[in-house]
């Protein structure tokens, strides 16, 4: 049996702006179709924010509802992975915090691209385990509109904003919602691979102005796919393993919605049957660090997801980042 604190599920939330972009909608603006759209990314519609909208706003949203379905708890710390915080200074957990009224709890940014949800699990976990805190509420929330080009077809009618959140709280590792062995893994070495490159003190250091395009998000579509289906692969095979599960066992298996090309292949080479695969990717598109626990609060609440069901969790992202993760699934209200 095992014995220790563990970090254990114990309420979710999502939110997305009530913005809908359809493929067509882009279409009208971009060389571009529904059938080019949807043959390559599997996306149809899309939440964009409104001028105005924040991310912090975006994870205040999913933060209240993931504190409504654990009872209002009151947590001692906030955590929140994004790539798109509301300032490059302060951090915009804090603010996060203040505003949902948890006081002057720590409160931190998380910067792991889209690989952010599965990064801020092992961030809230440690807190738990080291008895920094009894609970923690964790945020993913991207404004991904908000750097990317609108005339780069590549990367527009794929990226949208969103917000997800858990609140995990101290606990048994053998008890329902209780967090599985991590595992996580980066290659700084490809970080050019998915980079926004302007804005840090790299290019403010250089001592000349930065070309409009740097300020935008850009991807090397082709040696992305192959390095993602790689990595959440053999993350996936070794979170499954320390476990001490077979991939058999895995009810539900829930990827970071990156394309449907991506989450096929993935799926395919860990022969995860179709009816156990998590999709939302058609409805929403690739919301960043906040695909996962957007997945993981629409499937709880359609009953995709349900109390006893083994989920394995995977994501890649810029960095290059990647995780994987395993939990048995609580009984959670959705709010």
């Amino acid at each position: 049996m095992s014995t220790g604190r563990a970090a254990v599920v114990t309420g979710i939330g999502s939110y997305v702006p009530p913005n809908i972009v359809t493929n067509e909608d882009l279409s009208r603006r971009l060389d571009t179709s529904d059938e080019w759209i949807r043959t390559r990314t599997g996306i149809a519609e899309r939440f964009y924010i409104t001028p105005g909208t924040s991310t912090g706003d975006l994870a205040v949203e999913a933060g209240l509802r993931a504190l409504k379905s654990a009872g209002d708890e009151q947590v001692g710390a906030v955590v929140l992975a994004t790539t798109t915080p509301d300032q490059p200074c302060p951090a915009t957990a804090p603010q996060v915090a203040a505003r949902l009224g948890l006081g002057q709890v720590p409160a931190f940014d998380v910067a792991a691209v889209c690989s952010g949800f599965l990064y801020g699990l092992a961030s809230a976990a440690g807190l738990i385990a080291s008895g920094i805190a009894d609970s923690v509420l964790l945020i993913a929330a991207d404004a991904f509109t908000t750097i990317i080009n609108p005339e780069d077809r590549t990367t527009a009618v794929i990226f949208a904003d969103g917000a997800g959140a858990v609140v995990l709280r101290a606990g048994s590792p053998d008890e329902p919602g209780a967090l599985g062995p991590l595992v996580l893994g980066s290659d700084g070495e490809l970080s050019h691979l998915i980079e926004v490159p302007a804005g840090g003190s790299k290019q403010r250091s250089a001592g000349r102005p930065a070309a409009p395009e740097d300020h935008y998000f850009r991807m090397l579509g082709r040696e992305t796919y192959r390095h993602a289906v790689e990595r959440m692969t053999s993350a996936s095979t070794e979170a499954v393993e320390r476990a001490g599960w077979r991939l058999d066992d895995v009810d539900r298996f829930a990827a970071h919605q990156a394309n449907a090309r991506i989450l096929e292949a993935v799926s395919d080479r860990l022969d995860i049957p179709e009816e156990r695969r998590l999709s939302n990717i058609a409805r929403v598109g690739n919301t960043g660090a906040a695909s996962i626990p957007l997945l993981l609060a629409e499937a709880t609440a359609d009953g995709r997801l349900t109390a006893g069901n083994r989920v394995l969790l995977t994501a890649f992202g810029g960095g290059l980042s990647w995780g994987a993760a395993t939990v048995v699934w609580p009984e959670l209200q959705t709010i």
